[in-house]
């Protein structure tokens, strides 16, 4: 062997002996750790947090507003925390704020509820009208609600409108810009690249595929957004002024009209907001805690007051080991939340197959008297909306009263499997209809040709070789198109059947058309306006239940996976959670693109037909 071979084998073998050694190091050292956190687990006081007397409760909300979490691995959850990782899009559920508020209402140990919700990011008029009912119920315990504020998001001053007293930072800053419903448009720049898209669709407000076919919006898709959008902030407004006892006069859209006011205070937002009755006091961040201190009490210029937070009060007040009688009767509420897909799905998505599973379990459970379907959702897969619709007859034909219950969306396939219920309850600002379904897919013949990429071969039908690299044939076109077709007459005699309405009745409302859920009682495709609670109350007293709970079915972790979740959970305490920080505008330009994308590369009906509201996103 030559003395450069031995050299070189040896040197190999000294850095495969060094990663060798790394790769045990790290090993074990993942294993001591998961070893030290499990031991942690074990001896900690479970109820370790305490609830100070006399105490400031801060509502500190993070992230997305939501009826329900999209799934996050424990572990993954687990090590962001460790190591201080901030979550890409976190989130906090509408029933865990609920519960918070109601339960520091009667709670002697809380003195004053703090709004603080810079960080929490927009989550929708129907969700925040329904902590507002909950922040309104709160002081009628004679207990103050203060909300102090760097800034002010739209959805965040509207919360922040029911408080008592409103402070915002000397510098701070506050204008409301309405509702508005703007998207990305791609049509020449898919031309550019010579990509074929072929888009079928029925109903003349069916505007989801408009992004991909043209360069901006239409006429008819701005006639029928405005007209929501419109209903939406009627109501805001509405709300809000009646909070700040003053007039919806007071809201200026006129742009003129608020230069003309920021002139008068020299620019300073601030003063704007104060002069404009739309804040209280400005206070700095030391002048809120002094202020604080003498609200309760102390006489000290020093942040001494106690407080606790949002996520420690909730830990505090969860019963890590609920009594269930599982004897009694039951309304069910199922949480069907998200875009709809087919299959099986996490929660934070509906599946087709998962959620009618849930409906399924209601069905079979003997104590389920009734059921509550919380809808969540923008529509999706026509296949999958079918196959939850399916379900919900079933339950009806087992007894069992069905309810929808709209939150923020219940539009297209949302509103697809909402119809069949035996009442719909919507709230005032739900965005639903959107009765329409369209199909879009992209062929690459033309952008593979440029780059000397072409298709051949040979099949025993016209239908063969059918894929993204050929072209669409017109045949083929006119297949698709009959389906689409067929889907529409479907959706609009469902509605018809289940509304007591004829389908030339449902075409006129339909057509693709967006309604808030205000307009949607007056044509007739909810039957009330209320909240879940409302929907829950309607359900008990279809099924003529006295005495029930309520039981919330939702997917169930695998043994393994409520280890993990228990272990980490509780071990999770160890570290502290680090504040968001908030994305600079090109990387949410960046982000909106690829969401856009994902979501397309997402929708997986395998007829390719689709029942779904891309435009009920507001800006």
């Amino acid at each position: 062997m030559k003395p450069e071979s031995s050299v070189i084998k040896r040197t190999f073998n000294k850095i495969f002996q060094l990663i060798n050694v790394f790769r045990k190091l790290i090993i074990n050292l993942v294993f001591f750790t998961v070893l030290l956190i499990f031991i942690s687990a074990l001896l900690a006081d479970t109820n370790h947090v305490v609830v100070p007397n006399k105490s400031v409760l801060v509502l500190n909300l993070y992230g997305d507003v939501v009826e329900q979490k999209h799934q996050v691995e424990p572990i993954d959850a687990f090590m962001s925390e460790a190591i201080q990782q901030n979550e890409e899009k976190p989130e906090v559920l509408l029933s865990d704020i609920i519960r918070v508020i109601k339960s520091a209402e009667t709670d002697d140990r809380i003195k004053i509820l703090v709004l603080k919700l810079q960080n929490m990011n927009r989550s929708g008029l129907t969700k925040m009208r329904d902590i507002a009912k909950a922040i309104t119920h709160f002081k009628k315990s004679g207990k103050q609600v203060i909300a102090i504020g760097d800034q002010y998001s739209q959805d965040q001053y509207y919360l922040a409108s029911y408080a008592d007293e409103i402070w915002l930072d000397p510098k701070g800053w506050m204008i409301l810009d309405g509702y508005g419903r703007y998207q990305l448009y791609y049509k020449s720049a898919l031309d550019k690249l010579s990509i074929s898209q072929h888009i079928f669709r029925v109903g003349t407000y069916k505007s989801a595929v408009e992004p991909y076919m043209r360069d901006d919006m239409s006429a008819a898709a701005k006639e029928a957004n405005k007209v929501w959008l419109n209903d939406l902030w009627l109501q805001y407004k509405t709300d809000v002024a009646e909070q700040r006892n003053f007039t919806i006069d007071n809201f200026d859209e006129n742009v003129d009209n608020l230069v003309e006011k920021l002139t008068a205070v020299d620019g300073n937002v601030a003063e704007y907001a104060l002069n404009n009755q739309w804040v209280d006091q400005l206070k700095t961040r030391e002048q809120v805690n002094q202020t604080l201190n003498k609200k309760l009490g102390i006489d000290s210029n020093e942040d001494k007051y106690e407080k606790i937070n949002f996520n420690d009060y909730l830990f505090s007040i969860t019963d890590k080991f609920p009594i269930v009688d599982a004897t009694s009767d039951k309304v069910a509420i199922i949480v069907a939340k998200g875009t709809i897909l087919n299959g099986t799905q996490k929660p934070g998505t509906i599946g087709g197959d998962s959620t009618a599973l849930l409906l399924k379990k209601a069905r079979n459970n003997k104590h389920v008297k009734a059921v509550v379907l919380r809808v969540d959702s923008p529509g999706g897969s026509a296949y999958a909306s079918e196959i939850i619709r399916l379900e919900v007859e079933l339950l009806k034909q087992a007894g069992k009263p069905v309810i929808a219950s709209m939150g923020t969306y219940a539009a297209s396939g949302g509103y697809w499997i909402s119809a069949p219920a035996d009442k719909i309850i919507a709230a005032p600002t739900t965005i639903t209809g959107s009765i329409g379904i369209f199909g879009l897919f992209m062929t690459f013949e033309n952008t593979l040709s440029k780059l000397g990429i072409h298709t051949d071969g040979v099949g025993t039908t016209d239908l063969a070789g059918f894929g993204l690299t050929r072209p669409l044939s017109d045949g083929m076109g006119k297949i698709i198109q009959m389906n689409i077709n067929r889907g529409y007459k479907d959706f609009i005699s469902l509605v018809a059947n289940n509304r007591n309405m004829t389908t030339e009745q449902v075409d006129a409302i339909a057509q693709g058309r967006v309604w808030s859920g205000i307009k949607a009682k007056e044509i007739g495709l909810v039957d009330e306006l209320g909240d879940l609670n409302d929907a829950i109350v309607a359900a008990a007293e279809m099924a003529e239940l006295d005495q029930y709970d309520t039981l919330l079915i939702e997917k169930e972790l695998s043994p393994r996976d409520k280890f993990i979740k228990s272990l980490f959970g509780q071990a999770s305490a160890l570290f502290p959670s680090s504040p968001i920080t908030n994305i600079g505008p090109i990387d949410g330009f960046i982000s909106k693109i690829k969401a856009e994308l994902s979501h397309l590369n997402q929708l997986n009906d395998p007829q390719g037909a689709y029942v779904l509201c891309m435009a009920c996103e507001i800006n």
